[in-house]
C-alpha cells in the first residue's frame, strides 16, 4: 500500500481537496478525503502541501511509432503502400523501451492513445496505453480504442507522389465511403448466415472495421481545415458511426456547428510552426472558444510533433490564451478519458480508478518552472526526483 499525505489534491471530480490524502492498494485508489489513517504496512509519501493530479492523458499521439533518433528504422506509423490499411494495429508498431516513454512518465504523462499517422485514408486501429513498462501487451488498457481515418493534405499528398488515388479530397471521402460500404455488407452477411458454408470470405480489412460498425469503438477523424472537419462529420452521419474530431485546428472558425454537432475534439499540437497550409489558422484560442462553445475538448501533443512530456505545457499555454485553469486541466485528465471511453478507469482520483497519479511542485499549468515530484502508475511508483 502507498499512502499519500497533506497534498493539495485536484481530484477533477470535485473540489480541491487541500491537506488531502490518497491510499492505494494493488493498484487501486481505495480511499480520497481528509482525516485518513494510513496502515501500519503502507509507503508514507508526505506530499508537504504539493500538487496531486490524476496522471496526465494525451488522447492522440503516435507515442513509440516513430522512435527517437533513429529514422527509417524506427519509423512503424505509415504503411504507405494502399490507402486503405484499417488492418494495421499499433501495437505491432510500438517499441516501448523508447526513451520518449521514459520522458513521457517523467513528465507526468501516464497514459497514451496511440497508433498511426495520418498517411492513409484509413491508417488502422489506435491503442490506449500506459507508459510505463517493456512489454506492450502488459501496457494496454483498451485494444483498439479507436480507427484512425485521414482528411485534407496528407493523403492527398502521399498518393499524388506515387500518382495513384487519392489525389484529390473528393477521392478520399470517396474512398472512405466505398470502404465502409463494403465492410457494411460483409458484415450483414456474416450475420445473415445461417450455413457456415454461405459466410463470406475472410476479409481482414472487412473484420477490423466490424467495431467501428458495432460503435464499439470510434472513427478517430485527422481533419485540420473546417471543411475536412465537416466532410468527417457528413460521412460519420452517413453510415451511424461515433466519431471524435482530431486535430480540429480550424475549430474555432465553427464552433456554434460543433456545439450543435454535439462530437468532442481532440485539439493540437498547437505549440511549433504552421509547417503546412492547412494550419494557417493554428491558434491557443481555439480551446477556449470551443470550450466556450460547450463542445468537450482534450489537448494534445501529436507526438513526436511535441515530445509527450510537453503534454501540460500545452494546456498551459492554453490556459495562457483565456483557457480557465480547471478546464486547462481537464483537458489532459477526465476530459480526454471521457472522449476516449476510458473514465471508468483513468482521468480522476476517485475511488475505485486505477492509482495513476502525479505529484507536481508547483503548478504546471500555470509555471514553467514546475517539475514532476513523483509519478504513480498502476500504483507503483515509476518516478521520484
Amino acid at each position: 500500500m502507498i499512502f499519500i499525505k497533506n497534498g493539495r489534491i485536484y481530484t477533477m471530480a470535485g473540489d480541491i481537496i487541500e491537506n488531502g490524502s490518497i491510499l492505494i492498494k494493488e493498484g487501486k485508489i481505495i480511499e480520497v478525503g481528509q482525516d485518513i489513517i494510513a496502515p501500519l504496512d503502507a509507503e508514507v509519501i508526505d506530499v508537504e502541501g504539493r500538487m496531486v493530479t490524476p496522471g496526465f492523458i494525451d488522447a492522440h499521439c503516435h507515442l513509440g511509432m516513430w522512435e527517437e533518433g533513429i529514422g527509417f528504422e524506427g519509423s512503424d506509423g505509415n504503411e504507405m503502400t494502399d490507402p486503405v490499411t484499417p488492418h494495421m494495429r499499433a501495437i505491432d508498431g510500438i517499441n516501448p523501451m523508447d526513451i520518449s516513454f521514459e520522458e513521457a512518465y517523467q513528465g507526468g504523462v501516464t497514459t497514451a492513445v496511440t497508433g498511426p499517422g495520418s498517411a492513409n485514408v484509413i491508417g488502422g486501429t489506435f491503442v490506449a496505453i500506459k507508459t510505463y513498462g517493456n512489454r506492450i501487451d502488459d501496457m494496454i488498457i483498451k485494444n483498439p480504442v479507436a480507427m484512425k481515418i485521414a482528411f485534407g493534405e496528407n493523403p492527398k499528398r502521399i498518393y499524388d507522389s506515387q500518382k495513384k488515388s487519392p489525389m484529390t479530397r473528393m477521392a478520399t471521402a470517396a474512398i472512405l465511403r466505398d470502404t465502409l460500404f463494403k465492410a457494411k455488407t460483409y458484415l450483414e452477411k456474416k450475420e445473415k448466415a445461417e450455413d457456415p458454408s454461405k459466410m463470406p470470405d475472410y476479409d481482414i480489412k472487412m473484420e477490423a472495421l466490424i467495431p467501428v460498425l458495432k460503435k464499439e469503438i470510434p472513427l478517430k477523424a485527422h481533419a485540420h481545415r473546417a471543411d475536412d472537419i465537416f466532410t468527417s462529420i457528413r460521412i460519420a452521419k452517413e453510415f451511424d458511426l461515433d466519431i471524435t474530431l482530431d486535430h480540429c485546428t480550424e475549430g474555432h472558425l465553427i464552433a456554434e456547428y460543433l456545439s450543435k454537432e454535439g462530437k468532442p475534439a481532440i485539439v493540437g499540437p498547437t505549440f511549433g510552426n504552421r509547417s503546412k497550409f492547412e494550419l494557417q489558422n493554428k491558434s491557443f484560442d481555439t480551446p477556449r472558444i470551443l470550450n466556450e462553445a460547450g463542445v468537450k475538448i482534450a489537448i494534445i501533443t501529436d507526438s513526436p510533433v511535441i515530445p509527450l512530456q510537453h503534454l501540460p505545457l500545452c494546456a498551459g499555454l492554453a490556459y495562457n490564451a483565456g483557457l480557465p485553469e480547471i478546464e486547462a486541466l481537464k483537458a489532459i485528465t477526465i476530459n480526454a478519458a471521457e472522449i476516449v471511453g476510458l473514465q471508468d478507469r483513468i482521468g480522476s482520483i476517485e475511488v475505485g480508478k486505477d492509482a495513476d497519479i502525479v505529484i507536481f511542485d508547483g503548478n504546471p499549468i500555470k509555471d514553467i518552472d514546475s517539475k514532476t515530484f513523483v509519478t504513480i502508475i498502476d500504483g507503483k511508483v515509476v518516478y521520484k526526483r
